[in-house]
C-alpha cells in the first residue's frame, strides 16, 4: 500500500502517539509538539506507554497503558531527555516476545491485536516516533489498515530520506566534548586512547565527533580497518614527537576479514553491538607496546538534555506529522529536506540504511586532514 492522501476533511478526532526503540534526546519535544498541534485542531491526544506495551500489558500500569496528553501534561518538557511515555526495544508487535508454558520464548505477530485495541479506544490515527526498526513496524501496521505517520528518531542518523534525525546532534556534541577531555589525559600520560561510540552499522557519530574533536584515527563500519595500519599511525606520531594518539571507533566497525563485535542478543531485541574498542586497544598495545586505554561512551550518548538544534527539529517534526494527518496523508514519514520538513512514504524511508558517503564532503575533508580510517593511505601525517 503506498502513501495515500485522502480528499476532504481529515476525519480525525482522536490520535495516539508512541515512542519506541532506544531513547534519544528530543523525544519529549516531539511529544509536546504533536500534542499542542493536535489539540489546537480540536483533536484528543493520548500516549501509549513503553512503545506498544501499554496496549498489550495494560495491567502492568497502575493507571492503564494510555496517558492523556493534555496541554498541562506536556508543559515544559521540551528540554528534558528521554521520553515521558517510556520506551522499549523488546516490544515489537510483529515479533512480540511471548513465554511458553515450558518456560521457553517465542516471537508472535500481535499486529492485528494492536490495531483492534486502538480501534476499541477510538483512535483514528497513530503517530509513531522511532528509528529504522520502529518505522518498519509502522509501515507494517499501515499495510494492515492502520492510519499512521512516522517521525524519524535515532542518534545514529542512519535513516534514509531525511537529512538528519533528532538526537544525532546531541550525541555528537556530547561525544566530542568527551573526546576533548580525553585529549588532555592522553597528552599528559603519553597514552593511546581508544573511544568507542554508538552508531550501530553507520559511522555518522564516530566521524562527526572524531573530526570535531581532532581525533587522529576514526574507524567506521563503512571502511573495514586493518589494525596494523592504525598501529603505523601511532608509531609515526611517536617518531615525530607526538607521544599520544586518540582513536575513535564506531561500535559497528569491522576489521578486514573479521566479524562485527557483539555482546549478545536477548529475546525480542536486535543483536547488541560492543567490544570493538577493547579489541582495537589490545591490538594496538601488542603492535606498538604503547599503554592503551579504552573508554566506551555507550548509553551516555543517548541521555541528557537535547541541544537546541534537536529540540527545534523535534518540534518541527511533531507539528509536521499533525499537518500530514490533517491533509489526509497515511503511511508516511516526516523528513528534513532543508529548509523544509516534507513527508515521504514509509516503505521508501525504511528500504535501506543511510551510510556515510565515502565520497562526500565530510569524508573528503577528513582525508585532506590525513585522518586515518584504518585503510592504507599515503603520507600519513602526525
Amino acid at each position: 500500500m503506498s502513501s495515500v492522501a485522502f480528499a476532504g476533511v481529515s476525519s480525525i478526532s482522536r490520535i495516539a502517539i508512541s515512542t519506541g526503540g532506544g531513547d534519544a534526546p528530543g523525544l519529549n519535544a516531539v511529544i509536546r509538539s504533536v500534542t499542542l498541534a493536535a489539540r489546537n485542531r480540536g483533536w484528543d491526544v493520548v500516549g501509549i506507554r513503553d512503545g506498544f506495551n501499554g496496549l498489550f500489558l495494560p495491567e502492568d500500569y497502575p493507571r492503564g497503558g494510555f496517558v492523556d496528553l493534555s496541554r498541562q501534561a506536556v508543559r515544559g518538557i521540551s528540554h528534558l531527555g528521554g521520553t515521558i511515555l517510556g520506551s522499549t526495544n523488546r516490544g515489537n508487535p510483529i515479533a512480540y516476545p511471548t513465554q511458553n508454558d515450558d518456560g521457553s520464548w517465542t516471537e508472535v505477530d500481535r499486529s492485528e491485536e494492536l490495531i483492534a485495541r486502538l480501534a476499541e479506544e477510538g483512535i483514528d490515527a497513530l503517530v509513531t516516533v522511532g528509528g529504522d526498526g520502529s518505522l518498519k513496524i509502522a509501515n507494517h501496521l499501515h499495510e494492515r489498515g492502520l492510519r499512521v505517520v512516522g517521525v524519524p528518531k535515532t542518534i545514529d542518523n542512519d535513516l534514509d530520506k531525511t537529512t538528519a534525525t533528532f538526537g544525532f546532534d546531541t550525541a555528537v556534541d556530547f561525544a566530542s566534548n568527551c573526546i576533548d577531555r580525553l585529549f588532555t589525559t592522553a597528552t599528559s600520560h603519553g597514552r593511546v586512547m581508544v573511544v568507542e561510540v554508538m552508531g550501530r552499522d553507520a559511522g555518522w557519530i564516530a566521524l562527526h565527533a572524531g573530526m570535531a574533536a581532532g581525533a587522529h584515527c576514526i574507524l567506521i563500519p563503512e571502511i573495514p580497518y586493518a589494525i596494523d595500519v592504525v598501529a603505523e599511525t601511532v608509531a609515526e606520531r611517536e617518531r615525530n614527537g607526538s607521544r599520544f594518539t586518540v582513536v575513535v571507533v564506531a561500535e559497528g566497525a569491522v576489521p578486514v576479514d573479521g566479524e562485527i563485535s557483539t555482546i549478545g542478543k536477548a529475546v525480542g531485541q536486535a543483536v547488541q553491538l560492543g567490544g570493538v574498542g577493547s579489541k582495537v586497544a589490545a591490538g594496538l598495545t601488542e603492535l606498538t607496546g604503547k599503554e592503551t586505554r579504552t573508554v566506551v561512551l555507550g548509553h551516555l550518548l543517548r541521555g541528557g538534555s537535547p541541544t537546541a538544534l534537536d529540540r527545534l527539529l523535534g518540534l518541527r517534526f511533531g507539528a509536521a506529522a499533525i499537518r500530514a494527518l490533517e491533509s489526509g496523508h497515511d503511511g508516511v514519514m516526516v523528513a528534513l529536506d532543508p529548509p523544509n520538513v516534507i513527508h515521504v512514504p514509509l516503505a521508501e524511508a525504511t528500504r535501506k540504511m543511510k551510510n556515510v558517503p565515502l565520497e562526500g564532503d565530510t569524508m573528503l575533508t577528513a582525508r585532506d586532514l590525513r585522518i586515518n580510517f584504518g585503510d592504507r593511505m599515503p603520507d600519513v601525517l602526525p
